[in-house]
């Protein structure tokens, strides 16, 4: 859990830097691909090449086509009709999709875990609540967009890898950017706009700091992190990050939010996983075999 909580701190910042500096300013395609690039050549060192599984390099690349290149191509432009505080709290249905497509593919249904994401995704709902306009429900619908491919390449990432822990080396996640850039590289020659990109080094230090920081660490970690944990913990902390990114909004970035209600639903998401640790006890006095 600790690589979990490591990348919730790291991405806290992602959504205020994206929403300030380069959505709406930089080609959002562009930053996409260039986050990948970046991710890529930092793994680069740690690849292998020869006598590589082939099978599991493809079907890395291929989560990675889905967790973060299609995620992205969603998330990226809701900063376009929503408020840095509001796509973060729009992810709070991650953890439904997560608990869902996990179960989905391991060919099992668990219904009390249903009762500790509920919680969570209610804490989560508790931070921030505005009006439904046609902007909001756009933005609505391209987060939870980036919800199901997120949760999806999560669910299955954490599947291969316990079939085989390999996924988790450097040598192999290397290839869960190349499956990003496949993605990023056909929609930025198709929807991409060459003539909005960075202009200043304040631009391309947030890049760098997406790609090297943010994408290559923060994604390894997280990767890593959920192979170790049980699906409904990874559920619930795909919540954690909801809070903290509102904070650095507002410390950072002087953002207004309701900090009784940021309070309250923080502790409704700690709630959460304390009970979701006593149905894990249930499930094992149970002899249901957990993940």
């Amino acid at each position: 859990m600790t690589y979990l909580i490591a990348t919730t701190l790291i991405w806290a910042f992602s959504f205020s830097l994206i929403g300030n500096y380069i959505s709406g300013a930089v080609d959002n395609y562009f930053a996409i691909l260039t986050r990948f690039v970046l991710a890529l050549l930092v793994f680069l060192p740690f690849m292998k090449f020869r006598g590589v599984n082939i099978k599991l390099a493809a079907k890395i690349a291929g989560i990675g086509s889905l967790q973060i290149g299609i995620m992205y191509l969603f998330y990226y432009n809701s900063f376009l009709y929503l408020s840095v505080a509001e796509v973060a709290l729009f992810t709070i249905f991650t953890p439904f999709y997560v608990s869902l497509f996990y179960d989905i593919v391991a060919k099992r249904f668990r219904a009390l875990y249903l009762i500790s994401v509920a919680i969570g995704i209610y804490g989560a709902f508790v931070i921030r609540y505005n009006g439904i306009d046609w902007d909001f429900l756009t933005g609505f619908l391209l987060i939870q967009g980036a919800n199901i491919v997120f949760a999806l390449g999560q669910s299955l990432f954490k599947i291969i890898a316990e079939k085989d822990p390999q996924a988790t080396e450097k040598k192999y996640f290397g290839y869960f950017y190349v499956g990003g850039i496949c993605v990023s590289i056909i929609a930025f020659a198709i929807l991409g706009d060459s003539s909005k990109l960075p202009t200043t080094s304040l631009q391309w230090g947030i890049l760098v700091y997406l790609g090297v920081i943010a994408s290559a660490v923060g994604y390894f970690l997280w990767n890593v992190g959920a192979y170790k944990v049980d699906s409904g913990v990874l559920a619930i902390m795909n919540n954690a990050v909801i809070p903290a990114a509102i904070v650095v909004n507002i410390v950072f970035w002087g953002k207004g939010a309701d900090l009784e209600r940021l309070a309250l639903g923080t502790a409704i998401m700690f709630a959460a996983l304390l009970v979701h640790y006593r149905i894990i006890k249930y499930y094992t006095n149970q002899k249901v075999g957990l993940k």
